[in-house]
């Protein structure tokens, strides 16, 4: 009997003890806020159970098209760091941080990225090299709200939210090394905010910064087994520009780097004799668009698709791209599986 109260005295105490540290754990966590998916993974990595990850764009989501919502003012309005690619890709940003109050601190992810430079709405072979960008550098790694002039004005259509993106390819992502960078920009800006949690976050993201180059050194290897005149394929839109950078890939696209654009009968006709010259045989869905285009140029040309890739947006948590490296390392496999055979 005496054994029993002993047990049930020493329950009451863990239950208690439970209750008291659990919510206050909790409630310890930094909220913080990234724009998509794929930020917000990278946010969680290096934030670890010290943060509170919410993206505004889901996995599966298009970004370009993305409308925002009450929630989303909200989920803004009450976070004290807001994560933000950068380089022009959140085109409905600023609005949204404007209407929703937000009085946090804002850190660009791309800041100190040699971004590609879009000659026109087009192929990425058009794309040159830029140096380190000055003109996104009033986002400064922890910049205060009001850091949003390098966003242009949106214009409605058909009860849309639209915007042009700039003059540099927002996907900086698609580069492990890039993504890097990303990594120093999001361990400093949580630092900053959570000084008490610096040493957390700079171990996490040391770990992290590991597992990215490990990675590297897996998908420079695999690349070895496709020929560099074999490095040829078509994607919906031109969100690879980095990838193709990286690893001699040339992307081709219907459309530019938006998916808002639309693809006209002369450009797919300028795609398709492209596809038939170059020889091209691979073309590839992506998670965000309609593929309905694409399947038309595979019935004119004869090309395959080659499978899926993953280009603005993870997949869900137990789809092939749940995390930012998985979706790394999928699409590499997907691209050499097809361009290998």
């Amino acid at each position: 009997m005496i054994l029993r109260r002993i047990l049930f005295v020493q329950l009451m105490v863990i239950a208690l003890l439970a209750m008291m540290l659990g919510p206050a754990r909790a409630e310890s966590r930094l909220d913080v806020v990234a724009t998509f998916s794929i930020l917000g993974d990278m946010v969680q990595q290096v934030g670890g159970d010290r943060v509170k990850v919410t993206s505004l764009v889901g996995p599966d989501g298009d970004t370009h098209v993305y409308r925002p919502t009450p929630k989303a003012a909200k989920a803004i309005s009450q976070t004290k760091v807001l994560f933000v690619n950068g380089l022009e890709f959140e085109g409905w940003i600023k609005r949204l941080v404007e209407s929703s109050g937000f009085k946090g601190r804002m850190v660009t992810a791309t800041v100190g990225i040699e971004a590609l430079k879009m000659e026109e709405e087009g192929h990425h072979d058009d794309h040159d090299k830029h140096g380190k960008k000055d003109h996104h550098d009033d986002h400064d790694k922890h910049g205060k709200k009001d850091h949003h002039d390098d966003h242009d004005k949106h214009g409605k259509k058909d009860g849309h939210e639209h915007h042009n993106h700039g003059e540099y390819d927002p996907h900086a992502w698609h580069s492990l090394a890039n993504a890097r960078i990303y990594v120093r920009n999001i361990v400093d800006g949580l630092a900053a905010a959570d000084p008490q949690g610096a040493k957390a976050y700079r171990a996490n993201a040391e770990r992290y910064i590991k597992e990215i180059t490990s990675l590297e050194s897996e998908v420079e290897k695999a690349m070895k087994s496709v020929s560099a005149d074999g490095r040829k394929v078509v994607t919906p839109h031109d969100a690879f520009g980095y990838l193709g950078s990286a690893y001699g890939i040339k992307f081709l696209a219907p459309v530019g780097i938006s998916t808002e654009a639309e693809a006209s009968a002369g450009d797919v006709a300028k795609l398709i004799r492209q596809i038939k010259k170059e020889k091209i045989s691979a073309i590839f869905v992506e998670n965000i668009t309609d593929r309905r285009l694409l399947d038309q140029i595979v019935r004119e040309t004869g090309a395959r698709i080659g499978g899926t890739l993953y280009s603005d947006a993870l997949s869900k948590a137990n789809g092939p791209a749940g995390t930012y490296l998985d979706l790394m390392r999928h699409n590499i496999r997907t691209l050499v599986k097809a361009l290998g055979s």
